[in-house]
């Protein structure tokens, strides 16, 4: 088990940086130019274990995908071009690969198994193999395929209207993939607003789908053709940095490039909120996704309330905005948050549990949590549960702790930020240079 040593910062955080580009979209765009007839390239492609366990898959598939670093070249021949896989395709971590290739691999003419790792095992499958199910998709697997493993047997799918039960991009993204293999018309109803990468990205391969309201619509059988694709940095993995300047004395940094997606930007709306010193400026826009950078200073933040509608945008942040919430003055509230609790770990019990051993006064809810302000953090040994964002967190934490912090199982981080301590100590180091 990999572990780090980390040391408080002596002086405040200082510079600029480039965060990898977006997990969400690295996805995306690999199945879409594995699905497209034609040659499409990938820049900033995120380099994270997640991402490769989807450029792997088509892979087994067929699919020529040239490059291992942040360029790709996928050279797709169409989806009638995609051959059975002679192994089972393994997931790894992933639970995007997971919920997304499902959506293909339920339409395709040929058999499939599908696994994934401890963790991706115990995370439900059954948000998205009920309504492909209904789509008329033949699917097996433990417990109802309700959990992974899967198997996804040759079948004809035709379309759909479905109302979705649970807020979830990944469930209507592959509903959406599934509706454009399917035959006729399929509509996914949201159940409130999620990461809309799908609808943004699909008409640069040359889908229509047509959003009105809480209904998408696509009609089945369309051509994908290929596109060349630059993928913006991930405001996910920039959370990190930006709660890090917030918290830290005496820093400012400046975030270059980075994804400002509207249904993504939450963490930029929840640090503002709770007074935070934070500029984001859109620069340029790559296809339909706005493209920007973001400065943040040391803040006096205040305790707020996390809830409802805002709650999906911020989803995979509030790991990183429960430590903000130890530094802010006074209490902060986080609810309706109980889909952190499926995540790669539990993510709420792993949150207090960390934050806790440090000294805070962290409160659990079944769906969310109380955090008491102005905290003295103190050094411990922190435990990342194999899950990349708590051991970002952990990491965080140690810029302001009163001692030293142990961060276990520090690789998991490579799923979604390889480079993430490289770019926390260049931080560091350019405040005395």
């Amino acid at each position: 088990m990999s572990e780090i040593e980390l040391q408080p910062a002596i002086t405040g955080l200082s510079g600029e940086l480039e965060v990898p580009g977006d997990k969400s979209i690295s996805h995306r765009a690999v199945i879409f130019s594995s699905l497209s007839e034609g040659t499409s390239t990938i820049d900033n492609f995120l380099t994270g274990e997640d991402c490769f366990r989807t450029v792997e898959a088509f892979r087994q598939m067929g699919v020529k995908i040239e490059g291992d670093g942040s360029r790709l070249t996928v050279h797709g021949k169409g989806v009638q071009a995609l051959t059975a896989p002679t192994e089972p395709i393994y997931f790894g971590n992933s639970g995007t690969t997971a919920r997304l290739l499902s959506g293909v691999l339920a339409a395709l003419p040929f058999f499939t198994t599908a696994y994934g790792d401890a963790s991706l095992s115990k995370r439900p499958m059954d948000r998205v193999v009920i309504p492909l199910k209904e789509m008329g998709a033949v699917i097996d697997g433990r417990e109802s395929a309700s959990l992974l493993p899967i198997a996804f047997s040759q079948a004809t799918l035709t379309g759909v209207r479905h109302e979705l039960t649970v807020r979830s991009a990944q469930v209507k993204s592959a509903l959406l993939l599934a509706g454009l293999l399917s035959n006729g018309k399929t509509t996914v109803v949201e159940k409130g607003v999620t990461r809309d990468h799908t609808e943004k990205l699909l008409p640069q391969y040359g889908v229509e789908l047509s959003v009105s309201g809480s209904d998408i619509t696509i009609e089945g059988g369309q051509h994908l053709t290929a596109s060349d694709l630059k993928v913006p940095g991930d405001i996910s993995s920039a959370a990190f940095f930006m709660v890090a300047a917030a918290i830290t004395p005496n820093s400012q940094i400046t975030i270059k490039n980075v994804g400002l997606n509207e249904t993504r930007n939450g963490i930029v709306t929840a640090l503002l909120k709770m007074g935070a010193e934070l500029t984001s400026t859109v620069h340029t826009y790559i296809g339909e996704e706005p493209v920007g950078d973001v400065t943040v200073a040391s803040s006096s933040l205040h305790g707020i309330t996390l809830e409802g509608e805002m709650i999906p945008n911020i989803i995979d942040e509030i790991p990183i905005l429960a430590l903000a919430a130890t530094q802010a003055e006074g209490t902060t509230v986080i609810k309706d948050a109980k889909e952190l609790r499926v995540k790669e770990t539990d993510r709420i019990d792993a949150v207090v549990r960390n934050l806790r051993k440090m000294g805070a006064e962290i409160e659990a809810r079944e769906d969310g949590m109380v955090i008491q302000g102005r905290q003295t953090l103190r050094g411990n040994v922190l435990d990342s549960f194999g899950d990349h964002r708590i051991g970002m967190m952990g990491a965080i934490a140690s810029l302001i702790s009163d001692g030293k912090v142990v961060i276990t199982d520090k690789d998991c981080i490579n799923i979604s930020y390889p480079p993430f301590f490289k770019h926390l100590e260049s931080l560091q180091k350019k405040k005395t240079s």
